[in-house]
């Protein structure tokens, strides 16, 4: 409770808000806020072209209670008056209320809610196209309802450590019925097929992509939803902004790497990618293969990575069935954040490997199965069964198998000790079970090799007796001149 209280008292500035002029909404003591938009354009070097969405003000003054009146439905007035009406809802969609308190101006708070309901049934229909000065004011509402301030985690407002995201109870925003309608509008017109996107690039430029993406980070799992819709949808229309989002959603993974490890959104954006890497082109470019090795595989490292491996685990798998000479980058990748105490993150990392070796081929397979089956070996022997249980799992794959199948003369003396081990030592009766069936695999694969093993094995282990003799002995003497003396 403490926490939602918190939350309430106290917003965080996104980024973008700082470096691209937005003023967040100020709460007065009254029930409706006053706004500030100020929208810039990164997007377009020099002059900004006649009709443009060029940087300005918008102001919305609160209005007193029972100012704002129910307008007519457009279906009840002439075509030739609708984009005028429009205009004027648009105007009462910029009213902002206050909704910590439900019993404030309900009146006004439900005109506002029917209204945008109407104005998402006109684009909808594509009863009349918008035009352009309309489309402009409706960004410029949309940016007034959903720029804001994003309520801070319960960390940051308590000083105390980070804690487990999932323990963290989401912060659902107050304003989503009429926050919901306003993101349903911005969809339907991104999607229509009467948005020239000539036109409408002048408005979701840069900075508002940029401001889209500051967003990702709320709480509202509701929230993040449209807005993976949203962003997925502006990528597929607006070509020319596809590098830039790329780019962007770059950076937000390299500060959460390295800087802050919270973030809401990671998995919404990998969602995104996940398609993106789908619909890359053979060959890929090489500022593909940089961002998966500077940013998706840096992105196994995080404490939270369980919260979104699900859809990292596929990006990755996408980009080896799309280029299989990537295997070999991804396995290393892997191998080298490797967690070392985390029991839950191997098991994870366990599924993800096989699927990754799924669609390995077998010359890249070989250049890194060493490094693997030395750290496979060390997860056979884990104390914690269920990461020794996953990585038995491997020989229930048949492509797996028979990879390991081709190459057992260099995989088989790595693993042989570990899987000893587990026969005479395992305490879990299931891994002690599985680990017999594998040993058997090997045997039936190739008893000479199998032999071998077992020969180098048995002579080290006779080895470590006699050392561990002589040391015993050692520490006699030792004693035995101590008491002497």
């Amino acid at each position: 409770m403490f926490n939602k209280i918190m939350k309430r008292g106290h917003r965080k500035v996104a980024k973008s808000e700082a470096d691209f002029g937005y003023a967040p909404p100020t709460r007065s003591s009254g029930s409706v806020s006053t706004s500030n938009i100020v929208v810039n354009h990164a997007s377009r070097g020099g002059g900004a072209p006649p009709n443009s969405f060029q940087q300005s003000n918008l102001t919305v003054a609160p209005p007193p209670p029972g100012t704002i009146e129910n307008l007519p439905l457009f279906r009840d007035i002439p075509v030739s008056e609708r984009q005028s009406l429009f205009l004027r809802k648009l105007q009462i969609c910029c009213f902002q209320f206050d909704f910590s308190d439900t019993l404030k101006m309900v009146r006004e708070k439900e005109i506002k809610r029917q209204t945008l309901v109407e104005l998402v049934d006109f684009i909808q229909s594509g009863s009349g196209k918008i035009t352009e000065a309309n489309q402009e004011e409706m960004i410029r509402m949309i940016c007034v309802n959903i720029f804001r301030c994003l309520p801070p985690a319960s960390h940051e407002n308590t000083g105390s450590e980070v804690t487990d995201p999932e323990e963290d109870e989401p912060f659902l925003e107050p304003s989503w019925p009429h926050l919901q309608l306003v993101y349903e509008l911005l969809l339907r017109y991104v999607v229509s097929s009467d948005t020239d996107t000539k036109v409408a690039k002048r408005y979701i430029d840069h900075s508002f992509v940029l401001k889209l993406l500051d967003l990702f980070d709320s709480e509202d799992p509701r929230e993040r939803e449209y807005l993976k819709t949203i962003l997925h949808r502006i990528y597929g229309k607006f070509m020319v902004h596809r590098p830039f989002i790329r780019k962007s959603i770059n950076n937000i993974f390299f500060r959460f790497i390295h800087e802050t490890e919270r973030h809401c959104g990671i998995g919404e954006l990998l969602e995104i990618l996940g398609s993106i890497i789908n619909g890359f082109a053979l060959p890929m470019k090489e500022e593909h293969k940089l961002f998966l090795v500077r940013a998706l595989i840096p992105l196994h490292k995080p404490k939270p990575v369980a919260l979104y491996h699900q859809q990292l685990s596929y990006c990755i798998t996408q980009f080896v069935e799309k280029d299989y000479k990537l295997a070999d980058t991804v396995i290393r990748g892997l191998v080298k954040c490797w967690p070392v105490i985390n029991c839950q993150k191997e098991v994870l990392f366990l599924g993800e490997l096989e699927e990754v070796l799924e669609a390995t081929q077998a010359a890249e397979f070989q250049r890194c199965m060493v490094p693997l089956f030395k750290q496979i070996a060390r997860c056979l022997n884990s104390s914690h069964f269920q990461v020794a249980e996953r990585a038995l799992f491997l020989w229930n794959n048949e492509h797996i198998v028979g990879l390991i199948a081709q190459n057992r003369s260099v995989i088989l003396p790595i693993i042989f000790e570990a899987l000893e081990k587990n026969i005479k030592s395992h305490w879990n009766l299931a891994v002690h079970g599985l680990t017999v069936n594998v040993r058997k695999m090997f045997l039936e694969m190739d008893a000479e090799l199998f032999e071998e093993c077992l020969r180098q094995y048995t002579e080290k282990e006779a080895r470590a007796r006699e050392l561990e003799e002589k040391r015993e002995l050692t520490w006699q003497r030792l004693a035995a001149a101590a008491q002497g003396r």
